[in-house]
């Protein structure tokens, strides 16, 4: 038995990718996308057709204004994500553009429009999670939307404090990112080389997943950046993991026993319920080096690749007009 099977059994596992063709050979049960996967997934010969529809659908072979290339983007992540759903049992997440990070009520609006914009694809909203940066502002808006019934997958979590203020929002779904943690500790310490029961990411996924059980939160922990399979074996039994096809080949081929090592009825060490006003907060990630730079770089990684997405669009529209 593959340790991806082993690992199904106590995990749910999610798919970090837009390849449908990957979506497919793995069958799993949710997936998750970013500007980065659209962008790569866009360049696939199997994406094309749909590329190709959403510069015609959105004009842009005619008008070229930010408007209408920011519509042309919502269509691709949208039928995108309806070629996704297609192809599994559970739910898709689909993100707001990260240059809404620090927006409100921009990130609540984009929300509703994309959220519009799948069910008239038919997509439900039982079958999407909206994707936000955890920034203070995109953590409000996820509350005021999942009062309204559209859930949310908060991203890019690499602090503490993030996660406890999505818990005490009622946010649906928190991507922590252990692979990332690990790249800042080996980039700002002495030390290259860590076991995966040391892995800094491992263990900042474990304070949160002990944290929620303990205080009887009912936000999922999906583990998320992963940069190697001892990371995903230290967290089997996290609620969800998201896992690049790589990592999940590597899973697959892999006969070893799995241990279980979260457990929702284990005993824990108890951590302090932690609700922050928004200066506290702030406070927080201020006194948190590696969680406050590392959730500007991932903001300005999905920016940049948004923007090259968007080049893709209009140089695609370019040579369809000409």
């Amino acid at each position: 038995m593959s340790q991806l099977h082993q690992l199904r059994a106590m995990t749910s596992v999610v798919a970090d990718t837009g390849d449908l063709d990957s979506i497919v050979k793995y069958q799993p049960e949710d997936a998750t996308t970013n500007p980065s996967l659209v962008l790569k997934a866009a360049q696939l010969p199997r994406y094309q057709p749909i590329v190709n529809e959403c510069i015609e659908l959105a004009g842009l072979k005619v008008d070229k204004s930010p408007a209408r290339l920011g519509h042309c983007l919502d269509l691709l992540s949208v039928k995108m994500a309806r070629e996704i759903s297609a192809l599994i049992p559970g739910r898709v997440s689909i993100e707001v553009d990260a240059r809404l990070s620090f927006d409100k009520e921009a990130t609540i609006t984009r929300a509703r429009q994309l959220i519009s914009m799948l069910k008239a694809q038919g997509v439900g909203t039982e079958r999407v999670l909206i994707k936000i940066a955890a920034t203070w502002e995109g953590i409000q808006a996820a509350r005021e939307l999942e009062a309204e019934g559209i859930q949310c997958n908060l991203t890019l979590i690499f602090g503490f404090a993030q996660a406890a203020a999505c818990a005490d929002a009622g946010v649906f779904l928190i991507s922590p990112f252990v692979g990332r943690i690990l790249d800042w500790h080996k980039a700002n310490t002495k030390r290259d080389d860590y076991s995966p029961e040391e892995d800094p990411g491992v263990l900042s996924v474990k304070s949160i997943y002990q944290y929620y059980k303990q205080h009887d939160y009912s936000t999922v922990v999906m583990g998320a950046s992963f940069r190697n399979i001892g990371e995903i074996q230290q967290l089997a039994g996290c609620d969800k993991l998201t896992i690049s096809p790589a990592l999940l080949e590597e899973l697959s081929v892999n006969e070893s026993s799995l241990e279980r090592i979260l457990d929702p009825l284990a005993s824990f060490k108890s951590i302090p319920k932690q609700i922050e006003t928004e200066s506290e907060f702030r406070w927080s990630m201020n006194q948190d080096a590696m969680a406050t730079e590392k959730l500007a770089e991932g903001i300005r990684n999905f920016t940049a690749d948004q923007v090259r997405l968007e080049e893709l669009l209009v140089d695609l529209a370019y040579r369809e007009a000409s």
